[in-house]
Parts: structure tokens; C-alpha cells; sequence
């Protein structure tokens, strides 16, 4: 098979712009989708746009780039099928809080922990889906907030302010219940 010098160009500028994007892309994913085997179509989806149109992208922002197509990509994805209703996007959420390491925790520790996981879990699953969408990209997996807002096509100061009221729901069900302090910063 004989390649162009656009193949060329298309494959270098994938190489060099996309590929090291994958991860984030896996990620972003399964924040725009709750399973696991869609958020992959969908980072595949996006690749092939992206490999399409590599050769005539300027290199400036991969990042924003790719979080365009891949936004545009569920928008689509949407479009073509239904929604599905009754899937809890909620349910691959990560432990938000990492492991003690070697230290052996005691016993009330341990309750504590139990108990204070399940809260933060019902409060977090308690907020608007536009709420624990930027909670999730911030807080959990770690984007900026300019990276969440292009992600989810809105403002970058929407993404600030959704993410100041979830934060406030989240303290304010963890006062109500004695996890947190009453009257908290907001």
C-alpha cells in the first residue's frame, strides 16, 4: 500500500497529538456515559474522528480539541438512540477516599470511614446530573475547569458555580447527619 505525504502528516500529527491524549479521553468518557463498554465506543469514536482530521489540525490546544469531538461524538451518539432511563450513572464511582496504606485503622475508624463513604456516595447520588457531572470531572478525575467546561460545552464559570453548590449540598447533607460541621464555609 502506498501512503501520501497527507497519510504521513495525518499519522504523525496523530502520534503526536492524539495518542497521548488516550487516557484522558478513557477518562472524560466515563463521566459523558456510565458504561464502561460505551465510554470505550465512544473514546473510539472519537480517535477516528480525530485520525480523520489530524492532518489538518493546528497543534495548538489537543486537549480541548479532542474534548470538542468527543462531546460532539455523544451528542450524536444521542441523538441516533434513546437515552437509556433507568441505567444509574452512578455506579462505577470510585472510592473517594484512598486506602490508610500499611497502618492497621481501628475499629472506629473503620465504622467511620463505612459510614461516612456511604454518606458522601447518597449525597453525591443525590445531586442534579449536571452537578455530579462537573463534581466528577474536578473532584474525582481531576480536570480543569476550563478542561470540564469544554468537555461539557458550557461556560467555565458555569462549571465554578455548579461545582460551588454541589460542594455546599454535599457539606450540608454531611452536617445534617454529624460527618461534617454545621455552618460550613460556603
Amino acid at each position: 500500500m502506498v501512503y501520501s505525504a497527507k497519510d504521513a502528516a495525518r499519522g504523525e500529527a496523530f502520534a503526536r497529538f492524539v495518542v497521548p491524549e488516550v487516557e484522558v479521553l478513557l477518562r472524560a468518557a466515563t463521566t459523558l456515559t456510565p458504561q464502561p463498554a460505551d465510554a470505550e465506543d465512544l473514546v473510539q469514536e472519537t480517535l477516528i474522528r480525530a485520525y480523520r482530521s489530524a492532518d489538518r489540525f493546528d497543534g495548538r490546544h489537543p486537549r480541548a480539541w479532542l474534548l470538542t469531538i468527543m462531546r460532539r461524538a455523544e451528542l450524536n451518539r444521542h441523538r441516533r438512540r434513546r437515552p437509556h432511563l433507568l441505567d444509574d450513572p452512578d455506579a462505577e464511582l470510585d472510592r473517594l477516599t484512598p486506602a490508610l496504606g500499611d497502618a492497621q485503622p481501628t475499629p472506629e475508624a473503620v465504622v467511620l470511614g463505612e459510614v461516612f463513604d456511604e454518606e458522601v456516595e447518597t449525597a453525591y447520588s443525590g445531586l442534579p446530573v449536571k452537578h455530579r457531572q462537573v463534581v466528577r470531572l474536578v473532584d474525582i478525575d481531576g480536570f480543569s475547569y476550563g478542561e470540564a467546561a469544554e468537555l461539557l460545552g458550557v461556560p467555565k464559570g458555569t462549571v465554578m458555580s455548579r461545582l460551588h453548590r454541589a460542594r455546599a449540598r454535599i457539606r450540608e447533607q454531611l452536617a445534617a447527619v454529624g460527618l461534617a460541621p454545621k455552618g460550613g464555609v460556603s
